[in-house]
Order: structure tokens, then sequence, then C-alpha cells
């Protein structure tokens, strides 16, 4: 028994000595190839954190992109209250505009129908005054309407004019120069083609030529410039009349005078009498007057005078009681005497004191 026994503990010993022997012999193998497993491995391993930096920055670029992505919304958000802030203000004001429009609308209604009325008053009170006119012309650029006038004591004409376009009134220099031999109303107004004339500012006489006194204005130009102690009497850019005290050049061209000439007195003002200077009170004389009514109409004037039996002429001071009769805001007198003249479609209405037309140094013409 005891033999069996040593036997299988020969044979154990045995196999284990042999089992080291062979761990022994190889160790270096199993070693080499451990090592090679790790060089494999390393590659990997670099590849491995490689992807987890990648993974890092994409992970960061994400949080940077959600923050982004909430700050546009953020930025879309304010921008959206803005854009609704102004609609709500664009349709407040829309509203606004809509309400002041109406109330335009009504103004520019209501003044068209004061202006037809103020006409239809006004050809009212001309027609039961003077009748009915004795020519008419309708026009493109103007509308000219004549009248007779008899009164007691004096006869003339009188034309109301309605401007079409500004440029349809015009005075016209003797054959258009400064210092000329002069011009009659009738050869001014064929030679421009007018339809309508009356005489136009004073003059005085020079070396046998004749010279504008005053201001005087042409096409916008002033042609003239003296003795600013006389009245002028224009028209500015709108065909509106102007004038009065005009003392500077400045002063013409701030009411924009285009057509202009000078005289004295200024009659009426915004509707009221102006003080007539003493040396021209209380005397008949024949008279040429311009004006206009309170629509804006034009109102051109002559009236004969130093004729016993015919007409002895008006007084400036009738003359400022008439005109307001008329309904005219602002009136003017200019040059008279023999030099009042009235024309209407190619003929001298009214009888000149001279006898005949006075070679003048200006004309008030209208075109139709």
């Amino acid at each position: 028994m005891f033999i069996k026994m040593q036997s299988a503990a020969l044979v154990f010993f045995s196999m284990l000595l042999a089992y080291s022997a062979v761990f022994y012999y190889h160790a270096d193998d199993l070693t080499v190839q451990a090592a090679q497993s790790s060089l494999s491995f390393a590659p990997q391993t670099e590849r491995l954190q490689e992807l987890q930096k990648q993974a890092s920055a994409i992970g960061q670029t994400f949080r940077d992109i959600n923050i982004t992505a909430d700050t546009a919304v953020n930025h879309l958000t304010s921008t959206q209250t803005s854009l609704s802030r102004m609609i709500q203000f664009s349709e407040t004001e829309r509203a606004k505009d809509a309400r002041q429009k109406q109330a335009i609308d009504a103004l520019v209604a209501l003044s068209a129908q004061h202006t037809k009325d103020t006409k239809d008053v006004l050809d009212s009170v001309l027609s039961t005054i003077l009748g009915d006119p004795i020519g008419q012309t309708f026009g493109d650029r103007a509308t000219i309407k004549v009248f007779s006038l008899k009164e007691a004591g004096y006869r003339g004409y009188m034309a109301k004019v309605k401007l079409h376009d500004p440029t349809a009134v015009k005075l016209v220099l003797s054959h258009d120069k400064v210092g000329d031999k002069g011009e009659t109303t009738s050869q001014a107004a064929k030679r421009t083609g007018a339809t309508l004339a009356i005489n136009g500012g004073g003059f005085a006489t020079q070396g046998g030529l004749l010279y504008p006194m005053g201001i005087t204005v042409v096409d916008g130009q002033i042609r003239t410039y003296s003795r600013i102690d006389l009245s002028f009497i224009g028209f500015n850019d709108k065909g509106r009349l102007v004038g009065g005290a005009v003392t500077s050049k400045e002063q013409v061209k701030q009411l924009r005078v285009q057509q202009g000439a000078t005289f004295v007195p200024t009659l009426l003002q915004d509707g009221k009498k102006l003080t007539i200077p003493k040396k021209y009170r209380n005397q008949k004389q024949p008279r040429t007057l311009i004006g206009h009514f309170s629509n804006g109409d034009i109102l051109m004037i002559v009236i004969d005078g130093r004729e016993y039996g015919y007409s002895t002429g008006i007084t400036l001071e009738d003359a400022q009681d008439k005109l307001l009769e008329f309904n005219v805001r602002d009136a003017y007198n200019l040059d008279g005497g023999g030099s009042s003249t009235f024309y209407y479609n190619g003929k001298v209405l009214n009888k000149p004191s001279d006898g005949r037309e006075r070679p003048l140094a200006s004309s008030f013409v209208i075109f139709k």
C-alpha cells in the first residue's frame, strides 16, 4: 500500500516538473506575444482617444448650437414683439390718416361749395347792379365777362376775369422795351394776341422816349426800380393780385411777382378803404382801376371822363364805394386821364379823353 502511494506521488511530481520545464522554456515566447498584443492594441487606443476628443468637441458644438438657437429664439421673439407693435402703430396711424383725409375732403368740399356760393352770389350781385354782360369769352386760359357801366354822371366798362392759367395775365412794355416811343393799348393787345387789355402804370418822358415809373416787373424780371413811395400793382405766380407798399427788390421776390407796374394810390386793402392822399382827393377824372373780387377773380375798370354830357369821370372816394359794392377786396388806381383805355375783342370800347388812344409805356393784357 505504501509503495503504491509512493509511486503515485512520484508520478505527480514528475508531471509537475515536466509542466514547469515547459513553462520555463516558453515563458519568453509568451512575454513576446503579450508585448505584441499590447502593441497591436495601442493604435486602437489612440483612435478611441481621438474619437473621444471628437465626441467632446461635437458635444461642445451642440451645446454652442443650443445656446445660439436659444439666442436666435430670443431675438426672433423680440423681433416679433417689435413687429407687432409696429403693425399696431401703423394701423393706428392709418386710422388717423383716414380720419384726417375725411376731414380734409370735407373741408375741400365745403371750400368748393363756398367758392361756388361766392361765385353765384357775386354773379348775382353784378347782374343785379349791372345787368347781363355785353360780352363773354370762355377760353382755356381765362374766362372774361364784360359789363357796361352807366351810372349818374359817368360811363365806362368793367371786366370780370377768372384765370385758369396764371400766365394768362401779362404786363406788356411798349414794344417790349424800357425806354421807347410808346405803344397804344390796342396795339399792344393786337401785337401779343390778347383778348382784353387796359392801360398800365405811370410813365415819364425823357429824350422823347417813355419810361415806366416806379417798379416794373415782366415775366418775373425786375425791369425798372425807382420811386418806391408809390403803389405797386402786380400778379404773382398763382395769378393773384398783390401789391401796395413794396419798398425793396427782396419784397418783390418774396411776393413771387411775375408781372407788375406802379402808380398811386392803393384804394382798398382787405376789403377796407385806405386814405386817399390829399393831392388826389375829390377830383373827377377818367380812371383805370384794377382789383380782385372776394372769390379771387380779377376786376378791370375804365371810367371815361372830361366829356361833359357823356361822362365827367369819378372821384377816387366814389370809386372806393363802388368797388365795395361790387364785393372787391383789394384795388389800385392805375394811370388815368388820357391814358385810360379799355380794349376787348379787337376794339377799344371806351372813349379816351384825348379823342384818340395815347401811346403808353405799358399795358396789362389778358389771353383767353
